[in-house]
């Protein structure tokens, strides 16, 4: 592996192991506050927010990755999905469409999870 790979993928690798944790911790204050706990709610909102600002930064270093480090190019529109999906994610939760919030909201951490798996495989250090 060389160093541009190096410098490229362990950011991406770091970014969506902090992404994934944040993903994971959706639902379980989606159900606290379900179950009662009424400031869960704002975390919840706060995490999503949060998710947003680092979607973005996963686009940048997507194309980091796949520009700079000759990375698999796939990831840089599954990081464009996976942002704009946030984003529609975070819209119709404030707007609360559970209808379309809940789904996509599974598809989000799906989507989360394969890329972090994906991140610490080999595949990833291999360039193109």
């Amino acid at each position: 592996m060389d160093t541009s790979m190096l410098l490229t993928l362990w950011p991406l690798r770091l970014l969506l192991t902090l992404h994934l944790a944040a993903v994971l911790a959706q639902p379980v204050l989606a159900g606290r506050y379900l179950t009662g706990d009424i400031d869960a709610i704002a975390a919840h909102g706060m995490v999503g927010n949060l998710l947003a600002v680092s979607g973005l930064l996963l686009v940048v270093l997507t194309l980091l990755y796949a520009i700079a480090g000759r990375g698999r190019l796939w990831v840089v529109p599954a990081g464009v999905v996976l942002f704009l999906a946030i984003g529609v994610q975070a819209w119709v939760g404030y707007t609360r469409d559970l209808a379309l919030h809940v789904p996509l909201g599974v598809a989000v951490v799906a989507a989360s999870v394969l890329l972090a798996v994906w991140a610490w495989s080999p595949s990833a250090g291999r360039s193109r």
